[in-house]
């Protein structure tokens, strides 16, 4: 059965371009124009992802994304930013979104990334431990059966790809891996892309399990070999 996506995107240049190339690419694709019709799809049929532009007229991408997630549905969402800021690209994670890409863009990497997420989301299993559903790393206890995440005893809310990535550091103490060996293991990704995405989720994964995300203790970086996460004492 071929995948399903929806695409919620105002410019209808770029629309077309995705809705044509998802074709080629054996998807099925739905369009919408706005973001009231975007959202009204997205909770009414199932998806296999979701790519979402901020920008759109009568609702933006962003309370679309938080709505999507309220509801407890969980397909995979990518967004479509023309903007560069930082605090967008953040605030786009906060609010459940699985990855970003910044316009212009390549249509092989944007369907790189499509694929990519759409693998990740039917092996979700493969970050079960398999010597036990408790991993414990320094302050933080994860519980791998319930998919739930504790520390000092308080629950952390992680979105999905930042507690696919905790896991995997978990897995692999004081092993240090490329962004580009994250990016292949943990995002899916066959090619390299995408790797600003690697330190935009580590930085927001420090802010909610480190003492002091400025002068990190859990998860650190070898400067020119990469990110690792630091054995207990």
């Amino acid at each position: 059965m071929a995948r399903r996506l929806l695409v919620v995107e105002d410019e209808k240049n770029i629309s077309s371009i995705i809705f044509e190339n998802a074709k080629i690419e054996n998807y099925e694709c739905d369009v919408s124009y706005d973001g009231e019709d975007g959202l009204k799809k997205a909770l009414t049929n199932e998806y296999d992802l979701i790519i979402l532009d901020l920008m759109l007229p009568k609702m933006n991408g962003f309370d679309i994304c938080k709505k999507i997630r309220n509801e407890k549905i969980s397909t995979p969402v990518i967004i479509l930013t023309a903007r560069e800021e930082e605090d967008d690209k953040i605030l786009g994670f906060e609010l459940g979104a699985d990855d970003y890409i910044t316009k212009p863009f390549s249509v092989k990497e944007l369907f790189a990334r499509v694929k990519a997420n759409i693998r990740r989301s039917f092996t979700e299993a493969d970050f079960a431990d398999s010597e036990g559903k408790i991993i414990k790393i320094h302050s933080v206890l994860i519980d791998t059966e319930k998919y739930k995440v504790e520390k000092n005893n308080i629950p952390i809310e992680l979105s999905k790809l930042e507690y696919e990535l905790l896991v995997f550091f978990a897995k692999h103490p004081g092993k240090i891996f490329p962004r580009e060996e994250l990016l292949k293991h943990v995002w899916k990704y066959e090619d390299i892309y995408g790797e600003r995405t690697v330190d935009t989720t580590v930085s927001r994964l420090r802010n909610k399990i480190e003492d002091d995300s400025s002068n990190p203790k859990i998860i650190q970086n070898k400067r020119g070999m990469g990110y690792y996460l630091t054995k207990n004492e």
